[in-house]
């Protein structure tokens, strides 16, 4: 926790100035305070269950907190990221090309099938890997982070993104909500806990397979379909539309539509989302076309699918374990303030190379969620300045579990939360039901 007794008076009257313009942006509001114990997350969890918001830092001592030139963006840095990215994919994509056939040399031979499926799922791995590369370079792009010219960076990103069929201009738009309300229950963006009295199914689910097994089914369906599915109908989504009014609970909020709830109803979005569409389609037409050309379809498929699949968990995979987590709270419209609720990320430790290829992602979320359109490439030196200054106050969170296991323990874990109201914290249903058969009994 702060020491409050240990500020000068000249910090005080910085940090009142400070709150008070943050007051007028509507970021400032009252906290309750709460308890919790907690495990796992070494930093800020608990301190930001506690804290009130006249301890929070505000953004500009977390700015003179790291080096000044991590916030400077060069374009001839960025592409040549681009450029290294789209090497290593264009080496496995020759290498599979010309030595991978496309079926078993003997389909009769248990062996030759292994040999096949082994070599590739080497390459699918490892070319969604890479690919996730491109994919964050072009999230870099719709951050502003990746050039100081907004046109470089959507002619990039809008490529890079469309490519992989990531409709750009419209997942730029719900992005940028997801970090201007991060851990917000009501107008937050991705993974935005459900409510316990809106996951009845998801609560007989558990029940009837029990523990490990909805656990599983949880990360299959995250992680294999989950991204399209957000994509085409906005689960897990905000709660409200972007002019504050509730959604019925179920109403879909389509990424492909210029009239879908997710946008703003002025219209100003809907030529981006159109162009978004077009892109998606545009790569899907170069991709049958290269398959006719090639006169061998099933070798393109093989070539761009699997892969695209994986480029799909990384992305999911990144959304959720960098902002879910049982000591990491859920704020209400009384709880929440931008600063805190960017604080609610999580670093965590991705081995090399996957960190290396992925721009270092996820494990510096927490300064990208504070300055997102700093440049990847600075963003492990912020995180060792932004870490210097936030850990001593007990605000920085990071959760040295291997990913597999974080993930498995927080499909466990992290199912539901009480309410929507002030700060609440992920709840499992196996305690739910736990305590109520001990009622019963």
């Amino acid at each position: 926790m702060v020491n409050r007794t240990s500020r000068t008076r000249s910090r005080s009257s910085r940090r009142a100035a400070s709150r008070e313009i943050e007051q007028k942006r509507g970021y400032d509001k009252a906290a309750t305070k709460i308890r919790t114990a907690g495990h796992g997350v070494k930093g800020g969890a608990r301190t930001l269950v506690t804290i009130s918001p006249s301890e929070m830092p505000t953004v500009s001592e977390l700015r003179n907190a790291i080096p000044a030139h991590c916030f400077q963006r060069s374009t001839l840095h960025s592409l040549a990221l681009v450029v290294r990215d789209g090497a290593i994919i264009s080496l496995l994509g020759y290498l599979a090309w010309t030595y991978f056939p496309t079926t078993p040399e003997d389909t009769s031979s248990v062996l030759s099938w292994g040999k096949w499926l082994l070599a590739w799922n080497a390459y699918w791995y490892t070319q969604g890997a890479a690919l996730t590369g491109w994919w964050v370079l072009a999230h870099e792009c719709g951050h502003r982070g990746f050039s100081e010219s907004t046109l470089v960076c959507d002619v990039v990103g809008f490529v890079l993104h469309s490519f992989l069929l990531v409709p750009y201009f419209s997942w730029q738009y719900s992005h940028m909500k997801h970090h201007s309300k991060t851990s917000h229950l009501s107008d937050g963006e991705t993974h935005i806990a459900p409510l316990k009295n809106e996951s009845k199914r998801d609560q007989w689910l558990h029940s009837a397979l029990g523990d490990d097994a909805f656990a599983a089914f949880q990360l299959l369906i995250i992680l294999t379909i989950g991204w399209p599915i957000y994509l085409f109908t906005g689960i897990t989504g905000a709660r409200r539309d972007p002019q504050g009014k509730s959604l019925e609970p179920g109403k879909l909020r389509s990424h492909f539509s210029p009239s879908s709830k997710l946008f703003p109803d002025n219209g100003k979005w809907s030529l981006r989302v159109l162009a978004s569409n077009f892109g998606l389609v545009a790569t899907v037409a170069g991709l049958y076309q290269l398959a006719v050309w090639s006169g061998d379809p099933m070798k393109v498929f093989l070539m761009y699918f699997p892969a695209y699949l994986w480029v799909n968990m990384w992305l999911v995979l990144y959304t959720w374990l960098q902002h879910v987590h049982t000591e990491v709270p859920q704020l209400g419209d009384g709880e929440w303030t931008w600063i805190r609720g960017a604080l609610c990320t999580i670093d965590r430790p991705y081995p090399f190379p996957i960190d290396w290829m992925h721009h270092h992602i996820g494990s510096t979320h927490v300064a990208h969620h504070l300055f997102s359109n700093m440049p990847c490439y600075h963003a492990v030196e912020a995180t060792a300045a932004l870490k210097k200054y936030l850990e001593p106050k007990g605000l920085y969170n990071y959760d040295p579990r291997g990913i597999v296991q974080a993930a498995w323990e927080t499909a466990h874990d992290c199912h539901y939360v009480e309410s929507e109201e002030g700060v609440q914290m992920w709840k499992n249903w196996g305690i739910v039901g736990a305590s109520e058969t001990k009622k019963a009994d």
